[in-house]
């Protein structure tokens, strides 16, 4: 039988987690586009 309860004392926790998910996803993304910026990738200039 489905618990309607149960689901609705969950919902918080599962949205906590989902709400993790997103701060690390954008810490990690925001990390790259630092190192990005600090460490630019080096362009070979070739002569035709």
């Amino acid at each position: 039988m489905f618990n309607v309860d149960a689901l609705l004392k969950s919902l918080p926790i599962m949205g906590l987690g989902m709400l993790g998910i997103f701060i690390v996803i954008g810490l990690i993304m925001l990390i790259i586009w630092i190192l990005g910026k600090a460490f630019p990738a080096k362009k070979d200039k070739q002569d035709n």
